[in-house]
């Protein structure tokens, strides 16, 4: 099957963000080369180093706009990840740059989604599709409502 197209055109305004054109959609983006501690024996990228892809995407993401990952730890509440899932289209090698592009998925009362593309920097080839869902957790580890600072990341990311 053929993936989705992804033509990210960087915004003028702010490089840190992209516009798909295939889509319309507006994606956060960060810049990264995988190490040669992320490869496998046959010489690829292992696929579990994706999710720490994912999350130096969403991370940079949070901070960028202005909602550290950090602050809303510190204010109470955590976001261990429910559910994932990943489409691999083409391998990574060591040294293989590439851009990480994250957007604010769904938003919801208890839970917060982001999707991800990471794609071969030199040539924009799409590497992987994904994405993680979150569930707030409260202090005593009880699932809460998602926190005002996550809520403000999703209203002021660009669309």
């Amino acid at each position: 099957m053929r993936p989705r197209e992804f033509r990210p055109v960087p915004r003028q305004d702010d490089e840190r963000f992209v516009r798909d054109e295939a889509s319309g959609t507006t994606w956060h983006r960060v810049f990264h080369r995988a190490l040669y501690a992320d490869t496998d024996r046959s010489g690829v990228v292992y696929h579990a180093n994706f999710l720490r892809y994912f999350e130096l995407g969403r991370t940079s993401l949070m901070r960028d706009v202005g909602y550290p990952y950090k602050e809303v730890e510190d204010a109470g509440t955590v976001y261990p990840v429910v559910e994932l899932g990943l489409t691999f289209h083409r391998p990574l090698h060591y040294d293989s740059p590439m851009w990480i592009h994250s957007r604010p998925g769904l938003l919801e009362r208890v839970r917060v989604t982001f999707d991800y593309v990471i794609t071969r920097a030199e040539s924009g080839e799409l590497v992987v599709r994904g994405f993680t869902r979150h569930c707030a957790l409260g202090p005593k580890g009880v699932p809460t409502a998602v926190d005002p600072i996550t809520a403000r990341c999703w209203e002021s990311c660009p669309r």
